[in-house]
């Protein structure tokens, strides 16, 4: 007959490994309080995009990882990244990554019209979307412009934060984002998964 004191040993170690796993689990998302890495990524429809087209994340089902990136006009940490993301969108789309901008900002600085101005002065060369709900931009937990988060190819997210460890160019030692890309398609594990996302606030309303 099982004693009283070894039912309570083993109670007690079940009870510490579930409040073990629950500590990793909250551990998973250091600077995300939404979603964390291994969750599926939420999905867009229909948004207003710069091309006069709407657009889906079903639309993107043969890219075999999707680069979505919250940003905006205004937001100069944006613009210093902006040439950095336009290369990047550029070389990885050669490895059938697809990367896609989506501004959930209210300000007048980022409405359509300078959206659709500064994505062709700049060519962009990824969709650039409206989500004038801005339910997007919570669905991800996104807090600054610009967040970055890695869809891998069942559309998990596999990284999220900053491009890389420094708005300077010229400083940057860690390119976050491109060696999340690399990893995931060589089927390798991400040795950063998550990063603090460096810019300015989102303002929801």
């Amino acid at each position: 007959m099982i004693s009283q004191r070894f039912r309570f040993v083993v109670f007690a170690s079940a009870a510490l490994l579930w409040l073990t796993v629950g500590l990793i689990d909250v551990e998973a998302a250091k600077f995300n309080r939404v979603v964390n890495i291994g969750d599926s990524g939420p999905v867009w429809r229909n948004l207003r995009g710069v091309d006069g087209k709407t657009h889906s994340l079903d639309d993107l089902k043969k890219a075999k990882a999707v680069v979505v990136v919250f940003t905006c006009n205004h937001c100069p940490v944006a613009q210093a990244y902006e040439q950095r993301l336009i290369k990047l969108a550029m070389e990885s789309r050669k490895k059938g990554v697809e990367t896609v901008a989506i501004s959930v900002s209210r300000y007048e600085a980022d409405n359509f019209e300078s959206m659709k101005k500064r994505s062709t002065e700049l060519k962009y060369p990824f969709a650039y979307l409206q989500d004038t709900t801005q339910e997007i931009g919570r669905s991800y937990g996104a807090l600054w412009t610009p967040s970055i988060f890695l869809l891998d190819s069942k559309r998990r997210i596999a990284y999220m934060g900053s491009i890389d460890d420094s708005m300077y160019r010229e400083k940057v030692e860690r390119e976050f984002l491109e060696d999340a890309i690399d990893a995931v398609l060589a089927g390798k594990p991400i040795d950063v998964e998550e990063t603090k996302p460096v810019g300015c606030p989102i303002d929801y309303e």
